[in-house]
């Protein structure tokens, strides 16, 4: 199977640290693939150098074979990149469904009957509550309404940055399957979170990042039954 997305020996610094070194990764097309690893590791500064909020000093990245490493932002969402940051980072003060218009302000055409129906049916709580401020939801419902702004872009490559984190139990359950029903309609995934064993559960490949390195990569079940993986991230 082809890669639709490339990372190629990027760095990347803040100042005069570096955060990552010559990382490296592909996701192949309909795959889901995590990249876990300890806070500080540099999984978020990854996926922010993917889709151009912290550009890379070094390297390439490069989707369906184009580089798309020295594009702003903006123009990376059009080119096909979705992104749902670590921490919701909702607009609070908006309405559900004027956060969703916004995940698709970029696109032509703007938002579609389709692409409503789309995230109402992942998450059928956000079609109750499209008229409500956003910041008036329950944690587990930002975390809803990240994903969904994310793809009313229509993404061809999906990034989660920590989906579960401060969830309950249920709610990171419910979650997770909607990231596997994202990934079985056809939305190929690059997946951070912190919670490793409910990561490689549901990926077909995953990375394992220490101090700005891949250190360790496999399918998910490789990974699941790694010593190193098991005694670092799963607690075995």
């Amino acid at each position: 199977m082809a890669a639709i997305l490339e990372v190629e020996k990027i760095d990347v610094f803040y100042g005069r640290i570096q955060a990552l070194r010559s990382v490296s990764l592909h996701v192949d097309e309909g795959e889901i693939v995590s990249l876990i690893g300890a806070n500080g590791a540099g999984k978020t500064t990854t996926l922010r150098a993917i889709s151009g909020l912290t550009p890379a000093n070094s390297g390439a990245v490069r989707l369906r074979g184009e580089d798309i490493g020295r594009l702003q932002a903006e123009d990376i969402v059009v080119k096909g990149i979705g992104h749902a940051p670590e921490g919701r980072r909702i607009f609070a003060r908006m309405t559900v469904r004027e956060n969703l218009d916004l995940g698709a302000y970029i696109r032509k055409g703007g938002v579609t009957k389709a692409d409503l129906d789309r995230v109402y049916t992942l998450f059928p709580r956000l079609k109750e509550r499209q008229g409500q401020l956003a910041g008036t939801l329950s944690g587990g419902e930002q975390q809803m309404l990240t994903i969904s702004r994310a793809m009313m872009s229509r993404p061809k490559v999906l990034l989660l940055d920590e989906p579960s984190l401060g969830l309950a139990p249920l709610m990171v359950d419910t979650i997770f399957k909607v990231i596997t029903d994202i990934n079985r309609e056809g939305t190929t995934i690059l997946l951070i979170e912190q919670n490793a064993l409910k990561a490689l559960n549901v990926a077909h490949r995953g990375y394992v990042l220490e101090t700005g390195r891949i250190v360790k990569e496999g399918t998910g079940k490789e990974l699941l039954a790694s010593p190193d993986v098991q005694k670092a991230y799963l607690g075995v």
